[in-house]
């Protein structure tokens, strides 16, 4: 790899996408060409990245010559077809979709938690995790190194734009349709003035929050439960964690939120682990709940880290701690991750 080495972004003209590229603007420019990649329909669109506006190219097999990294952020069956054929021509991809998440061969990446997995790629791929995991496995990651993680229970409060535009675009029209009035306090009303105007949710989102992300696993869990499950347990090298997650979806567009029953081998303290939350790459403590002082997600959207408050020890178990965390799912839930995954790819091949 040269030292200013070619970077394609594949799904350039998406929701992440645009996230990604106003990323690529703003961090340290190591990249040589960036080549924007998309459908066939995408392109021939202009779109700027670092001050330079770049024409889209269509995703074929040529796309890929002379690419050292390519960041993909397309669908599974699209990623699974396509990010083969970039390695086979020579590129390390990042991908971002779940199509490689559980590969035993493809590493599953977060920097700050395990930057050592990303120089184990015997396929040439890395993946990054779910946006749901990403908010809060910094901040897990953080507090397993020092006390050493035995189980974790959490609960999550996801963002519409975890379903993309779809999503933010059905919170939007149903607030639009809700607005003024005093529905909320009857049975069905709510549901009444949405009628089919659902879109991707089983259920009205505005003024409701439906305990329900993903789509059916199996018995009664959701897929998004099961990728925390799964990818908590790669990610931190822990395959027999016992952990336990119910997902909520919530009328916020962007920033995920989760509480978290961590669970570790020895007795913790609360000073102990504000220390560590306080002093980990990628995170922020804010925990003065008698201030009024805690993450949210209105607070917290647009930015990078994931937010840290309600720090306190479980009640009935001294080797326990609850946690509130919020990330934002579009920039570290999925283009900022994507980013630093090949920033250190490129950072040690420079090495």
């Amino acid at each position: 790899m040269t030292a200013r080495p070619t970077l394609a972004v594949v799904g350039a003209t998406g929701a992440v996408g645009t996230v990604l590229l106003g990323i690529l603007s703003q961090h340290a420019d190591i990249w040589g060409e960036i080549r924007l990649i998309a459908s066939a329909r995408s392109a021939g669109r202009k779109l700027t990245v670092r001050g330079v506006e770049t024409e889209v190219v269509a995703l074929s097999e040529a796309a890929f010559d002379g690419v050292d990294l390519a960041l993909f952020d397309v669908p599974d069956a699209v990623a699974a077809h396509w990010a083969p054929v970039a390695a086979a021509r020579g590129a390390v991809v990042v991908d971002n979709s779940a199509a490689f998440r559980m590969d035993p061969e493809v590493p599953l990446v977060v920097p700050e938690v395990n930057p050592h997995a990303a120089r184990n790629r015997p396929r040439s791929i890395l993946a990054s995790p779910n946006c749901t995991t990403l908010s809060m496995i910094v901040a897990v990651g953080a507090l397993h190194a020092e006390f050493g993680l035995s189980e974790l229970i959490v609960s999550s409060y996801q963002a519409v734009s975890g379903a993309g535009r779809a999503g933010v675009d059905t919170l939007r029209e149903q607030l639009a349709l809700v607005a003024g009035t005093e529905l909320g306090t009857s049975p069905g009303d709510v549901r009444r003035a949405v009628g089919e105007a659902n879109g991707p949710f089983p259920a009205p989102l505005a003024l409701n929050v439906v305990p329900w992300a993903g789509s059916y696993a199996r018995d009664g869990w959701s897929t998004e439960e099961l990728k925390v499950r799964e990818e908590s347990r790669k990610i931190l090298g822990l395959p027999g964690l016992r952990v336990t997650a119910t997902c909520v979806r919530v009328p916020v567009v962007t920033t995920h939120s989760l509480t978290v029953h961590a669970r570790f081998e020895d007795e913790v303290t609360v000073d102990h682990a504000r220390e560590i939350l306080a002093t980990a790459p990628g995170v922020v403590l804010f925990d003065d709940p008698a201030a009024g002082e805690f993450p949210t997600p209105a607070d917290v959207v647009g930015t990078d880290p994931t937010w840290v408050g309600r720090v306190r020890r479980s009640l009935d178990d001294p080797t326990a701690l609850e946690l509130f965390v919020c990330g934002d799912n579009l920039r570290k839930g999925a283009a900022l991750n994507t980013v630093q995954i090949a920033e250190l790819v490129a950072s040690e091949s420079r090495g």
